[in-house]
């Protein structure tokens, strides 16, 4: 990762910033678990900031397994407040009960559809969105996709799921391409 490229104005000078930039945000994702995943963190990172969340990461994939939500669901009350008492995560109790709630609400998508994917991608009908941004100022907080895709969620009974979070994480999966144009990224993702 060269420090002479030109990155989206939002990226932290962080060595985690960076990587995450120049690796994963914008990346169209497909795994189901991976999807899981980015869908609790972002619902995690509600009124705080991202680099809160990417500096817990790695706990996070600890003490949810990895985001398997077949394990998630099985969460004993004791569990739970184990986990309100570490702090390598983000210790809200209501974020924290989301994850479990949102397993469930995951695994019952899972039994649905071929592949919880091919369920969220169903919001850009399966194609990224590739926008082009010059400035950071022109990139919206939520779109049209974006309120269908919450009210969705929501009446299915995701929790964490507002308009904002929801674009967040299209933008974080790949659903969209929000990197300024003059990004090194811009294209790469595309």
């Amino acid at each position: 990762m060269s420090d002479s490229v030109t990155r989206c104005r939002w990226v932290g000078p962080s060595q985690l910033y960076l990587q995450y930039h120049d690796e994963e945000w914008g990346v169209p994702q497909w795994d189901d678990q991976k999807l899981f995943e980015m869908l609790n963190l972002e619902g995690a990172q509600a009124g705080l900031s991202w680099i809160t969340v990417l500096n817990k990461r790695k706990r996070y994939q600890e003490v949810f397994d990895g985001f398997d939500a077949e394990k998630i669901v099985e969460f004993s009350a004791t569990k739970l407040e184990e986990l309100r008492q570490d702090p390598g995560i983000i210790r809200n109790r209501l974020k924290i009960a989301a994850v479990v709630n949102n397993a469930r609400q995951y695994l019952e998508i899972k039994s649905k559809y071929p592949s919880f994917a091919e369920y969220i991608w169903q919001f850009v009908d399966g194609t990224p969105i590739i926008n082009q941004w010059s400035s950071l100022d022109e990139v919206p907080a939520t779109t049209s996709e974006s309120d269908q895709m919450s009210k969705v969620l929501k009446k299915q009974g995701f929790k964490f799921v507002g308009s904002t979070i929801c674009y967040a994480y299209m933008q974080a999966v790949g659903m969209v391409n929000d990197h300024t144009t003059d990004c090194f990224r811009w294209k790469e993702c595309q």
